[in-house]
């Protein structure tokens, strides 16, 4: 064999493992876990592979398009809603999702980013347009579980799944946040009026109820001092209607020595006039409770 069949003959066997090669690289595909590949044959579509190792029918099959399966976030969005009570809003959204149906995605729709945040964008409005601004910044949630149902169901074609649809902020123009600052500080004011008239109420009321009270407690005593001295009475005419004059004589007596027992007490130097008859209801109390021992 010359050097010319050699070379030859070595060319052919190059030519035979570079053939060899290129066709197992384009018969096997690894996929990555987060990736999906779409594979056509002659233009249309043949099967999507998933992760792991796939085999291919070499030179009739190609990886037309790879797709991520991972999870997206479109850019925070800003768009104008007007509520059903015609106050201009500025909502901020943001949405995630995640193809689940790559052969949808890349032969259905174009731009699925533009086609997801436009579509978002209307229903937002549509769903803000039903509702007056009170019921917006009361009912938000239920709101955003709208708005999420509504997007699911109408970006299904795409191959795509919204996993998350928020409304980050509402917020309002200029003229409107004025208006209603201006309402609520006149309802703070209005609410401070109402306390402090509540207040000066309830500071009249426990007067009345302090003054009620006091007299109550002195109708209480005075009550009291009656039954006692009523008390006092029948037992004086108890006893004189058990011992006749002589317990109304004792009685008498009695209150004679106490009026001259107060009259002595005092301070200092002083002069007292002790009636004539004083020395006789003292020997009368004498006498008395002498003959009652």
């Amino acid at each position: 064999m010359d050097i010319d069949q050699f070379i030859g003959t070595g060319a052919v066997y190059l030519a035979f493992a570079i053939f060899l090669i290129v066709t197992i690289f384009k018969a096997v595909r690894i996929v990555p876990q987060s990736e999906k590949y779409v594979v056509e044959r002659f233009g249309r579509l043949r099967s999507v592979l998933g992760p792991g190792i796939n085999f291919l029918v070499p030179y009739l099959d190609r990886v037309a398009h790879k797709v991520s399966v991972l999870e997206r976030q479109l850019p925070n969005a800003r768009q104008d809603a007007i509520s059903a009570d015609n106050v201009l809003l500025q909502v901020e959204t943001s949405v995630f999702y995640r193809v689940t149906e790559p052969e949808k995605t890349v032969y259905r729709i174009r731009d699925v980013d533009a086609a997801i945040a436009t579509t978002v964008a209307g229903i937002v409005r549509s769903e803000i347009g039903k509702l007056e601004l009170d019921q917006v910044q009361s009912n938000r949630a239920q709101l955003i579980e709208r708005v999420r149902e509504q997007v699911k169901a109408m970006v299904d074609d795409w191959g795509v799944e919204v996993t998350r649809a928020e409304i980050l902020d509402v917020a309002l123009d200029e003229a409107t946040r004025n208006a209603m600052l201006q309402q609520l500080n006149a309802e703070r004011a209005r609410r401070a009026q109402v306390m402090e008239a509540e207040g000066k109420k309830r500071a009249v009321e426990l007067a009345a109820d302090a003054d009620l009270y006091s007299a109550e407690q002195a109708a209480k005593a005075r009550r009291i001092t009656a039954d006692a001295e009523a008390y006092a009475t029948g037992v004086i005419a108890g006893a004189i209607k058990e011992n006749g004059l002589e317990a109304a004589q004792f009685q008498v007596a009695l209150k004679q020595v106490e009026a001259l027992q107060a009259v002595a007490v005092g301070q200092g130097k002083q002069t007292i006039l002790v009636p004539a008859n004083a020395l006789e209801a003292f020997g009368d109390a004498f006498k008395m409770l002498k003959g009652r021992g």
